[in-house]
């Protein structure tokens, strides 16, 4: 919890005077009653009271006064909630040694139902484009609200040779940019956040350099966040012989740390829907402050009522 108008505050200090005032004429009162009751006359002259009413009656006051200053700082805790609007491209890698068996059944056909699963948890209003890369990269959806279109482009896809991770993330880089450029936003505004969420085996075989990507997705301010996806024990055939096909974990990790992203492993396809389901929440929401001054006001009008309440009981009987 955080408080918007910390300055409030400070009237807590003639609070805690007044209970400190309070101990100390309390202690004061027992000074007196021991010195009064020595003459003798105390049990005559003074009246019964229930003392431990009085106490709680000014507990519950002093409580009530600490929860309206509270409420004056205007408490607050954070809450998600949906984005209005963002952007994220999907890169999907269909290289050939993701037909690797690892993962049940394939790589590629547990990627294509996991990604066919992360669409459809993003908020609607998240514009969601699709790339694809093996030898080369291209747009295969630009960003929009289409979910359907983005699917259908998904249970398309076809493995091709070689794999291009740094073309990957210029394409989708180039991809979100020629989007932003559409968007009807005031120069005074920001515009919408963007992501880069890649799915790839890790080895970068053709086209410009990781370290080249990373910086261009550095300077353009989105974060990659990365998938190694499949096993260390991954491996294809072609032309008759046995491929390994392992994952390069520290490529992909070093894409995501190093553009401020989040790098995750997938062994198998349980664990794979659970990152997309995580992921999928963290790029469909964000987190607002949300203003729980007026539940400090309702607690604090109880307290007080009830403080009250005990006050007027005690004076009852004394009268």
């Amino acid at each position: 919890m955080s408080f918007q108008s910390p300055l409030w505050l400070t009237a807590i200090v003639p609070v805690l005077a007044l209970a400190a005032l309070y101990v100390v004429k309390q202690l004061r009162r027992k000074v007196y009653a021991a010195r009064f009751s020595q003459t003798g006359l105390a049990q005559s002259l003074l009246p019964r009271r229930a003392g431990w009413v009085r106490h709680v009656a000014f507990g519950l006051t002093l409580a009530a006064l600490f929860g309206l200053v509270l409420s004056l700082a205007q408490p607050s805790t954070e809450v998600r909630v949906p984005r209005e609007t963002a952007t994220v491209v999907l890169a999907l890698d269909v290289s050939l040694s993701m037909q690797a068996e690892d993962i049940d059944p394939s790589r590629f056909e547990a990627m294509k139902d996991a990604a066919t699963d992360f669409v459809e948890i993003l908020p609607p209003r998240i514009n969601l484009g699709l790339v694809s890369f093996s030898g080369t990269a291209s747009t295969l959806v630009a960003p929009t609200t289409d979910r359907e279109q983005v699917s259908g482009a998904i249970a398309n896809l076809e493995l091709s040779e070689a794999t291009a991770i740094g073309e990957a993330v210029f394409t989708s880089l180039t991809t979100i940019s020629t989007f932003q450029s559409s968007l009807d936003v005031a120069e005074e505004e920001e515009l919408p956040p963007a992501r880069i969420l890649l799915l790839s085996d890790g080895y970068n075989t053709v086209g410009r350099e990781n370290t080249q990507a990373i910086a261009a997705a550095q300077g353009a301010g989105v974060e990659v966040s990365t998938i190694a996806f499949g096993t260390d024990y991954g491996s294809i055939e072609i032309g008759g012989e046995v491929t390994p096909v392992p994952i390069d974990r520290d490529a992909l990790r070093q894409i995501a740390e190093e553009t401020g992203g989040q790098y995750n492993e997938a062994r198998t396809r349980a664990e794979l829907e659970a990152v997309y389901d995580d992921l999928g929440s963290q790029i469909g929401y964000t987190t607002e402050p949300q203003d729980v001054s007026y539940w400090f006001v309702r607690v604090a009008t109880l307290l007080l009522a009830c403080g009250l309440g005990l006050a007027a009981w005690r004076l009852q009987r004394l009268f």
